[in-house]
């Protein structure tokens, strides 16, 4: 080949289409069998949909101990999220240079530069927002754009069966996963009804007619499929586990999808604090909020943001950045 790999040195799988390891294992076992009488000494081996097969982990694990993947690069891919970042993290050790990438959908700054428009940042919030002012009508416009096709391909791309296939690839994980898509429906439900504010396991558990427990454990299936990201009370850098959260949703086109499969609409303010959150959440690995007469809606490594749908009609400290019609489109376009 012209860039110097050998066909036969590249290995793909779906193990959507292996139904046990034992079938899964003779299909690596011959591969490798062939590469060595070709003489082939290490290999780009590409397995697909790895969480579609109950256990793929232990041989792959195996042969890693070993020593037969030595000189090869493996690439795993999984479209269920939680179980792939739970099934990596039996492999401590075993990754070299590796790492788990995360696909996610786009962020605002990604969905400009796709439309035409790139935003450099500096790391200086305020400055570089007022470097966007000569595009300030565009952005916004394309802002609200974003606002309803969100950062998925389908969406941005206007297809029309984007929802749908959005919906099925999430009904199909929490079958997958064990889990009911009716309770799922009413524990998303429950919280677009209470969405912007803070909730408790037992308010969504009573709300729905469950224990807290199962709440919980649905909200952490729904937070490991990436459906949801969760804010915690903080103190200062201090996590207040027994208080209330904030839940957002990380996408707006999968707010949007979801609230028409629920059948349940939730307050505009809060998607516009939804888009926040994750903007940040992705700036700094974590988020909280806090509320002490008054409510901050995003606090991070020293961060403090309001979100207001339209304009604040209150005062707040120097300190929070208060987010409105205004400046929101330009800061999630620097922000991360």
């Amino acid at each position: 080949m012209d860039n110097g790999v050998e066909p036969k040195s590249i290995l793909y799988l779906d193990l959507d289409l292996i139904w046990d390891l034992d079938t899964f294992k003779r299909a690596l076992d011959d591969y490798l069998a062939m590469r060595r009488t070709e003489g082939h000494d290490g290999a780009f081996i590409l397995l697909d949909e790895v969480t579609s097969l109950l256990g793929w982990w232990k041989l792959v694990k195996g042969y890693i101990d070993v020593g037969i993947f030595t000189r090869d690069v493996l690439v795993l891919t999984g479209s269920s999220s939680l179980k792939l970042s739970g099934e990596v993290e039996l492999f401590p050790g075993r990754m070299g240079k590796g790492r788990l990438v995360k696909a996610l959908p786009l962020s605002f700054r990604e969905f400009l530069g796709l439309m035409g428009i790139c935003v450099k940042r500096t790391g200086d919030i305020e400055g570089d927002m007022a470097r966007l002012l000569p595009h300030r009508e565009e952005i916004r416009r394309l802002f609200d754009l974003y606002m309803k096709v969100g950062g998925f391909p389908l969406s941005i791309n206007s297809d029309s069966s984007a929802g749908n296939a959005l919906i099925k690839s999430f009904i199909g994980e929490i079958i997958r996963l064990g889990r009911r898509p009716s309770l799922a429906m009413s524990v998303l439900g429950s919280l677009f009804r209470k969405a912007p504010s803070s909730v408790s396991y037992s308010s969504i558990g009573r709300d729905v007619g469950i224990s807290y427990k199962t709440a919980r454990d649905y909200l952490e299936v729904l937070d490991g499929l990436m459906i949801l990201g969760q804010a915690p009370f903080m103190e200062g850098k201090q996590v207040k586990w027994r208080k209330e959260k904030k839940f957002f949703i990380r996408d707006p086109f999968l707010a949007l999808t979801l609230s028409r499969w629920t059948g349940i609409e939730f307050l505009p303010s809060a998607l516009y604090e939804w888009v926040v959150q994750e903007h940040i959440y992705r700036r700094f690995g974590r988020i909280g909020y806090w509320r002490d007469g008054y409510e901050i809606d995003v606090v991070a490594d020293g961060m403090r943001v309001e979100v207001k749908a339209g304009k604040p009609h209150r005062r707040y400290p120097k300190k929070v950045k208060v987010l409105d019609e205004d400046n929101l489109a330009e800061f999630l376009a620097v922000v991360v």
